[in-house]
């Protein structure tokens, strides 16, 4: 579900330049619950679609019982619109506009996958007809997972879905369908991309507001090795080719990539963590600038973590693997043409598998990102009960590391979010949501509480200052919230998935 994947980059990406503003310490919050609905348990499946007009609304999924819930600002039911999908449904994706919103869905009928979409507004009801946008045969076989991806501009003007072949040659044969805001199509393309190995992946994938297609290729020579080669891809919005332009690493070695673009500009930044050899500690942060209409790489730096980081990192003193457990979260760009980061310290605990970083950054539930079999956890906002646990007993989500670097790659300032959380069996309630609200980045997530948890806002200013804000008002003890799962709705609200009573209901935040 890779719109679900790109959706939270449109309010971050230049979100950070609005808070060079002072912060305000003033703090004022309201909360807003919803009921629980009877249809609506702990393994109902759902994204919040966002706030669409005057409503809210959320895409629930039942066991194969879809609907679209709405609700008034306040949270109070509207309406439940059924969605009576025929056939074996594969995959739903959702671009919501101030009074519309896109559904891009696809399901088989006997030996075809058929992709359609259909523009519906605020009250759920379709404007139009559905809009067949390609369909492939693929023989007489259940598929048990989507076929198609999809993502969009930052300013959802350009819309691309898309589905990738790999023949015995290792080349992966793209197809392309780049669609406008009221889905009508301006390109359809076939293309192909050589891979040298069959571990190497494709990542990142990124449109810009012309249609650009912008993605990252990373060569890794087995499953659990580091990658050892990478290189910048572009399919350019209405050409059939690809350029790609490699990126020096000078013999050293990265894991997973974060990318934004900069449409102003066409530019984009990628970011890793990087290693001085295969097998040693996280050493520092390679920061990639990529021309992508020109075709080249003007930018590589490796920025090492020094004693003082590391030491900042652990809580403690400094040790070689102070960044071991931790996770690039999001990239954030600036308008100075810096950029942020944001790190999570993650790791999970088993009596029978002892955890390691290739594990998860690249073990068998972690598959390739182009092929999206497994909703990774750090996908906003799809929720289900069914893509979780991997088989181990406890989880633990530590401290959030927030780095501010400069355009040339130098550290500007750095800070840390403290927090020490675990679970068994689950990490439901887990990890952080990061919301903007134009004055500062906040950090919601849940803190332990007398066997149960209590949300915590964290903020941090855009000179790098961490204020603990008092405990919100209205919070209700019987709702327990997700945080990772919600969705930011507006500058200043946010949509946050909560189990009451073992059903699931969802709480506006406004700031």
């Amino acid at each position: 579900m890779s719109g679900r994947f790109n959706g939270i980059n449109i309010l971050l990406k230049g979100c950070l330049a609005a808070i060079l503003l002072l912060h305000v310490n003033s703090y004022a919050q309201k909360i807003f619950y919803s009921q629980p609905e009877r249809d609506d348990s702990r393994s109902t499946a759902f994204e919040i679609i966002g706030k669409v007009g005057q409503h809210i609304l959320v895409y629930k999924d039942n066991n194969g019982d879809e609907a679209i819930s709405i609700y008034d600002d306040e949270m109070n039911p509207v309406n439940r619109v059924p969605l009576r999908f025929r056939y074996n449904l594969l995959n739903v994706d959702f671009i919501n506009y101030p009074n519309q919103f896109i559904l891009i869905y696809q399901y088989q009928y006997r030996r075809y996958v058929y992709c359609y979409g259909m523009i519906m507004d605020e009250n759920a009801s379709i404007i139009g007809q559905p809009v067949l946008i390609d369909s492939t045969d693929v023989g007489f076989g259940n598929l048990k997972h989507k076929l198609y991806s999809v993502t969009y501009s930052e300013d959802k003007q350009r819309i691309l879905v898309y589905k990738i072949n790999q023949n015995k040659e290792l080349t992966n044969i793209f197809y392309t369908f780049l669609l406008n805001d009221q889905l009508q199509l301006l390109n359809n393309s076939r293309v192909s991309l050589p891979m040298e190995n069959r571990k190497d992946y494709l990542t990142g994938f990124n449109l810009d507001n012309e249609g650009n297609f912008v993605f990252v290729k990373v060569g890794k020579a087995n499953n659990k090795d580091l990658a050892s080669d990478a290189w910048m891809v572009c399919k350019p919005a209405y050409a059939d080719t690809f350029y790609t332009a490699p990126i020096s690493l000078n013999r050293r070695y990265i894991d997973e990539f974060k990318l934004k673009l900069d449409d102003d500009h066409h530019l984009s930044y990628a970011v890793s963590f990087y290693y001085d050899n295969r097998k040693n500690d996280v050493a520092g942060l390679c920061y990639v600038r990529y021309r992508y209409l020109d075709d080249s790489v003007d930018i590589v730096r490796f920025i090492p973590f020094d004693d003082n980081l590391k030491a900042a990192a652990r809580n403690g003193a400094a040790r070689d693997d102070a960044f071991d457990e931790y996770f690039l979260r999001q990239l954030i760009l600036k308008s100075d043409g810096g950029f942020l980061i944001t790190a999570e310290s993650f790791y999970s605990s088993s009596g029978y598998n002892p955890w390691n970083r290739w594990d998860y950054l690249y073990g068998p539930y972690t598959l390739y990102p182009y092929y999206d079999f497994y909703y990774t956890p750090f996908s906003p906002w799809f929720y289900s009960p069914f893509y979780r646990s991997m088989g181990y007993s406890r989880f633990h989500y530590n401290d959030i590391a927030v780095l501010s670097y400069d355009g040339t790659g130098k550290l500007e300032w750095s800070n840390f979010v403290r927090k020490d959380q675990y679970d068994d069996q689950t990490d439901d309630f887990l990890s952080y949501q990061l919301m903007n609200t134009g004055l500062a980045l906040h950090f919601l997530y849940n803190e332990p509480y007398r066997r149960s948890y209590i949300l915590r806002d964290v903020t941090i200013t855009p000179d790098g200052k961490l204020n603990m804000e008092p405990t919100m008002r209205s919070l209700d003890r019987g709702y327990v919230f997700m945080p990772r799962y919600g969705k930011q709705i507006s500058a200043n609200e946010t949509v946050i998935p909560c189990i009451y009573r073992n059903f699931v209901c969802f709480a506006k935040i406004q700031f």
